[in-house]
């Protein structure tokens, strides 16, 4: 019998019957990668167990009963604490602490819960035991696995009925039903869904370790992400050693929250308030340099903004962020410099975030706005000065969300004033901090310069 075979693009899954140099859908090139077509009768291996039609006021609603990790930080992210049955996908940079993350967790629950089953596809078992020697992982249920093969990982789970399976990672395993490589988006798809069935199924919390691409997605067929319950991403600076466990989507909690963790010898350690430690080496009576709070989730972060503006001998100046939009910078200069009358054209300008946050809320535009200024003007901003607002194109300082929040962060900090929009004053009553409330940018650097 002739074996049928067709064209995937690794990059977004689109089929093609012939081999095309372009991608139609996401015009990558070179992407697109001969796979044999599943057999006959190997198309419903992903089909949940046969259940009767119920309507749905017989539907138990009983909240779902969640596993803790031991991680507090992890937890919250989660929504708190791991749901039986959920399908969890933590994505991230290669050596950002996926795998770190995870031996701790199933240390954890190895000891809390009973048997955890983690299984490797990238590391062997002395790799894995040395590593966890490092990070104190000692667990005697901790059950370690090297294999690639979904149907020998089912039989093992199957036999041991672990509380939780750990796949590290989804792109090496393969499934026999298929005869393409591991890593290829029809393999990934069909093990993924695999996975899912067998979470759903035994109501065994499943975690997929996900590899990202170049531009920062998981890789694998964009299916993946809407398979599993929860999209996890692990952020980091290299330079930096504070990692971000951010939520994209989640099923059982918020999409909001984070969790901030910092690197060591012994593994990850949560940092229970990241604000004092982002600000712990602020630079004191120096121009450039404000304090802005941004929300994440339930959680408020006081972080650090500054700015460097000089002269440029180019033709062209420079504008450079690291840690907020481009684009936004480029929009509130413009601002600057028509309802101010600050002369910012011939300038290179330069926005940093300090200790590798990344803001992306409009309530930071007014200490974007100060810090330029600031660093133009060559004026101190005073360090015990909190700014909150979001700026518009006609000067305007618009109001926030969650402001008493913030500044009830920043009180507990040691701030004594606030900067805010005069839309957000009656919203806050913090004991201790003198609010000063401007509706316009001119306002506000009159005040503070």
């Amino acid at each position: 019998m002739k074996i049928k075979t067709f064209y995937t693009c690794q990059n977004c899954g689109s089929q093609s019957p012939k081999w095309l140099g372009k991608c139609p859908d996401c015009n990558s090139w070179n992407t697109m990668v001969e796979e044999v077509a599943l057999k006959s009768g190997q198309a419903d291996v992903m089909s949940f167990p046969a259940t009767a039609p119920q309507p749905i006021s017989e539907v138990s609603g009983e909240a779902e009963k969640r596993l803790s990790c031991g991680i507090s930080e992890f937890d919250r992210v989660l929504g708190g604490g791991l749901v039986a049955g959920s399908l969890v996908l933590i994505g991230g940079d290669p050596g950002i602490g996926k795998s770190t993350l995870l031996l701790q967790a199933t240390n954890h629950l190895a000891k809390s819960v009973g048997s955890i089953l983690y299984v490797s596809g990238e590391e062997s078992a002395q790799q894995i035991r040395m590593r966890g020697s490092r990070m104190g992982v000692d667990a005697a249920a901790l059950y370690i696995l090297t294999e690639t093969s979904l149907e020998k990982i089912i039989t093992h789970v199957h036999r041991l009925k672990p509380k939780a399976l750990v796949v590290d990672s989804i792109q090496t395993m393969f499934t026999s039903a298929i005869e393409s490589a591991p890593g290829s988006v029809s393999q990934v798809r069909e093990t993924a869904g695999r996975f899912m069935v067998l979470a759903k199924g035994s109501g065994i919390p499943v975690f997929l370790v996900g590899h990202v691409t170049k531009d920062g997605s998981i890789a694998g067929p964009r299916v993946l992400e809407h398979m599993v319950d929860t999209v996890l991403y692990f952020e980091g600076d290299a330079g930096h050693p504070f990692r971000i466990l951010r939520a994209v989507k989640n099923r059982f909690g918020s999409t909001n929250e984070i969790g901030v963790f910092e690197m060591k010898e012994g593994g990850l350690c949560e940092v229970k308030n990241p604000s004092e430690l982002f600000l712990a080496e602020r630079p004191l009576g120096v121009s450039g340099s404000v304090v802005v709070a941004t929300l994440e989730g339930s959680r408020p972060l006081l972080v650090e903004l500054q700015a460097l503006v000089c002269a440029s001998p180019l033709g062209m100046p420079r504008r450079t962020t690291i840690g907020v939009d481009h684009n936004r910078l480029a929009l509130l200069v413009a601002v600057l410099e028509k309802k101010v009358g600050l002369n910012l054209a011939g300038q290179d300008i330069f926005l940093n975030v300090a200790g590798g946050v990344k803001l992306n809320e409009p309530a930071v535009d007014l200490g974007m706005v100060v810090a330029v200024a600031s660093s133009h003007l060559d004026k101190v901003i005073d360090p015990q000065t909190l700014l909150l607002g979001e700026v518009g194109l006609a000067g305007e300082v618009r109001g926030i969300t969650q402001p008493e929040m913030r500044v009830r962060e920043a009180a507990k900090l040691g701030f004594t004033r606030c900067i805010l929009p005069a839309g957000n004053l009656r919203q806050v009553k913090v004991k201790g901090m003198e609010l000063i409330a401007v509706k316009s940018l001119e306002e506000a650097l009159e005040r503070l310069m």
